[in-house]
């Protein structure tokens, strides 16, 4: 949770490189309370991942999808757009999946889909 440390004004972020070369799945989310993360942008969790972090966006896209839905063993039916799991997801309006990073304060969701049906359209 990356959004704490920075919320808190530290700069102790886990070794997430270190983890990921040892063979550890990392999983990165906001943490989105008041108390010590007061964010709810996964694009911010994303970039604080790849320039505090070391990690590459495809790393820190895979802690926030699959590696979340393992950790919370619900891996057979979230994580990942596969048959038979559920449809929820974002599209970006992005020319590349690592400018979610790259651009942390930027509104990037053009479309969001919850069980497969659209919530939410920005015209």
């Amino acid at each position: 949770m990356p959004g704490s440390v920075y919320a808190l004004g530290s700069n102790r972020y886990p070794p997430a490189r270190e983890m990921i070369e040892a063979g550890l799945a990392v999983v990165l989310a906001t943490d989105f309370n008041p108390g010590s993360s007061p964010t709810p942008s996964m694009p911010m969790v994303l970039s604080l991942a790849s320039t505090h972090m070391k990690m590459t966006p495809a790393e820190s896209l895979t802690a926030t999808t699959i590696n979340a839905a393992c950790s919370l063993a619900r891996v057979e039916e979230l994580g990942s757009l596969e048959p038979k799991k559920v449809a929820d997801f974002v599209i970006h309006d992005c020319d590349d999946y690592r400018e979610l990073a790259y651009f942390f304060g930027i509104e990037h969701a053009w479309k969001v889909y919850t069980r497969g049906r659209l919530a939410f359209n920005r015209s």
